[in-house]
């Protein structure tokens, strides 16, 4: 059995509501690691599961986590303290070590600086290595807990962040390019439960294995997803008659916000999100975003907006997702629009020309869309 001293940082500053933030993300932890027992104390997590070969790889994952350790539980006892910091000090090759001691437990009888300097007497007789306070190559963490002493050399960083789940659902329009995935993490950092809807056109684009793809690695965050795949071709094919090439990309993006808001009604969402970064094409201009956001009144987050290129590439590669991301897809926002878009829209004209339009082709779409579900 492998024990875990897990440690978060926002939800200490969560007030009131810190518990049920805690309680999710122990929910959160249990379910991915399948931990035998997973409990707080003293402001951190303690899980013991016996899936030790992947769970540093789950855990760096999981939102809610700044850092993590794997440690050696004793009794609180200091001669059992001592053996145990004496066998992990003994593992490590360097030959300088620190003692950093935390003792939540105000009743065990010594202080957290009595501790240090005995355990440090004990190491450096037993083991010839040399204890000193600073530029040591090797630092021992001891945490004296309710129940037992913890002890530990290497702090893993995790995703940091809130719970999955405790910010409410999200609907992401999820494409085949870098930035709507990194999107997407970005707001499961946040706490968000995203719900994946993916528009395609089957006449140019007669698979979706790219977006499932894409899907099962981003449920790692999340633990579970669900994927909405719209058909978008013969809704694309009458906007096409009724639309001017111009300004077709802005009306597909309008089409689609509203299928996605029909989505997030089902689901209870709150909120659409994009992968939208202003400037980087011809529908994120400033007027072009107004323009299509304006198909909803429930919030757009846009995560990426301000963000540079390449720090979305560096955050995709971090993720995982960027060498699905570079794939070959055909976009269905590119079908049959003109070699140069319209960069500067008239919303009241483009409302103008959806009048047009039957609304029936939204209903008709969701219609045939397909649902799957993902769980890690």
């Amino acid at each position: 059995m492998q024990n875990i001293i897990i440690h978060y940082s926002e939800i200490a500053l969560k007030g009131k509501n810190r518990a049920y933030f805690e309680n999710k993300l122990i929910q959160n932890i249990k379910k991915a690691l399948n931990a035998q027992k997973t409990y707080k104390r003293y402001g951190k997590i303690i899980c013991e599961t016996k899936n030790t070969e992947k769970a540093e790889e789950i855990l760096k994952k999981i939102p809610g986590i700044a850092l993590f350790s794997f440690a050696e539980q004793t009794e609180l006892n200091i001669n059992k303290i001592k053996k145990t910091a004496e066998k992990l000090i003994k593992k490590e090759k360097t030959k300088t070590f620190t003692i950093k001691t935390k003792r939540s437990n105000k009743q065990f009888p010594l202080t957290s600086p009595q501790i240090n300097k005995q355990i440090a007497q004990h190491i450096e007789k037993t083991t010839g290595k040399t204890g000193q306070l600073k530029k040591a190559q090797t630092t021992l963490y001891i945490e004296i807990g309710e129940k037992n002493a913890y002890l530990y050399t290497q702090k893993h960083k995790g995703t940091g962040g809130l719970p999955t789940g405790t910010s409410g659902k999200i609907i992401s329009m999820l494409s085949g390019g870098i930035d709507s995935p990194t999107a997407s993490y970005m707001l499961m950092k946040r706490g968000a439960k995203i719900i994946f809807a993916h528009f395609y056109n089957e006449k140019i684009q007669k698979n979706t294995e790219k977006i499932e793809e894409l899907t099962k690695q981003l449920t790692k965050y999340q633990l579970q997803s669900k994927l909405y795949l719209i058909k978008f071709g013969e809704l694309q094919q009458e906007l096409i008659k009724k639309i001017p090439s111009k300004l077709r990309m802005i009306v597909y993006r309008r089409y689609m916000i509203k299928i996605a808001n029909k989505i997030a009604q089902k689901e209870k969402a709150k909120a659409i999100t994009t992968g939208d970064n202003l400037g980087q094409v011809a529908s994120q201009t400033l007027q072009n975003l107004k323009c299509a956001y304006d198909a909803t009144k429930i919030p757009i987050l846009t995560p990426l907006i301000g963000m540079n290129k390449e720090e979305i590439m560096q955050t995709a590669k971090k993720i995982g997702t960027y060498e699905t991301s570079i794939k070959k897809y055909k976009d269905c926002c590119s079908y049959l629009i003109a070699q140069h878009p319209e960069t500067n829209a008239n919303l009241q004209q483009i409302k103008e020309l959806e009048k047009e339009i039957d609304d029936k082709i939204i209903e008709k779409a969701l219609e045939k869309t397909e649902i799957k579900k993902y769980e890690i």
